[in-house]
């Protein structure tokens, strides 16, 4: 199936949040509709042992009317193809062009819990979407959308971010430097979507910030698929070791007021980026960063 091209109408700035699940679902179709009406232009969100993410997506586009909702991401080993397809379909039909399916292979710890069996991602990868084109013309009976929707994948290392190029619109990238984001502009090209995760702290007292950080980072440096691709790009073992060295954490949690956020997100632009996805810690472990998104909304639509 020949793709589209990639489109480029989501917007510079994109919200990412995984704290959905600790939300009853009236208070997440009321917090993203307020994201819609301060105008973020894109929501991502993902899934791990909470809600199915394509339940939250259909959610997510049933309290907006603006937004591009998007999965950062949906996991191949947790649905077949034509699950994966027949979802995609009904929610680009449903919602026209509001509708962004990222997919990953995820990690082997996490694909363990499902009884899932992790074992050449770049393979799973291409076969999953072999069939999935195969499904949406041999086997998807409902209306189909008007067109061919998009679809990103995960990615950080170079062969998954060529499959990126050669069999999707574009990559989402996640826990990386804007170093990362511009050597894989290189492998994608010009014309594919590049939408770069960054995490920030908006608080201005470097112990705490530093905290709160760490407790993102250290769940993170747990997984290889994130440490190896960090080593990449000069870290090494002290860097690595528990939740992170403070070279690392300001590099991948930057905190502070929104200015640095916005050095932090011209960074990635300039790198390559077509969109920054910005996750907004809080020091509440189940809330949702609703104040900080308020802050932050007028500092970043000015982008």
């Amino acid at each position: 199936m020949s793709r589209p091209p990639a489109r480029r109408e989501i917007g510079k700035v994109g919200i990412w949040s995984g704290q959905f699940d600790f939300s009853p679902a009236a208070v997440v179709r009321e917090a993203v509709a307020e994201l819609d009406d301060l105008g973020y232009p894109t929501l991502w969100t993902g899934e791990v042992k909470g809600r199915e993410v394509l339940v939250t997506a259909a959610l997510a586009l049933a309290a907006t009317s603006r937004m591009t909702i998007a999965t950062g991401i949906a996991q191949i080993l947790a649905r077949n193809p034509l699950t994966m397809t027949a979802g995609q379909l009904a929610l680009a039909e449903a919602y026209p062009d509001r509708f962004l399916l990222g997919l990953g292979v995820s990690h082997a710890e996490l694909m363990h819990i499902r009884g899932a069996s992790y074992t050449r991602p770049l393979a799973q990868m291409a076969a999953y979407l072999d069939e999935m084109d195969r499904m949406a013309v041999e086997q998807y009976r409902a209306v189909p959308p008007p067109g061919v929707p998009p679809r990103v994948l995960a990615a950080l290392g170079p062969k998954m971010l060529g499959l990126a190029r050669d069999r999707a619109d574009g990559a989402h990238t996640y826990f990386v430097p804007p170093e990362h984001t511009a050597a894989a502009r290189d492998i994608l090209g010009p014309g594919k979507l590049l939408v770069p995760e960054q995490a920030f702290v908006l608080h201005t007292d470097p112990e705490q910030a530093r905290e709160l950080a760490r407790r993102h980072t250290g769940s993170y440096l747990r997984l290889p698929n994130y440490t190896t691709n960090l080593r990449r790009f000069g870290f090494d073992d002290d860097d690595l070791a528990g939740s992170g060295s403070d070279r690392l954490v300001d590099t991948i949690v930057p905190w502070g007021d929104a200015d640095v956020l916005l050095g932090r997100i011209k960074e990635h632009l300039d790198a390559g980026a077509d969109q920054v996805a910005v996750q907004v810690l809080d020091f509440d472990r189940r809330g949702l960063p609703r104040r900080q998104w308020r802050e932050l909304a007028p500092v970043l639509s000015a982008l």
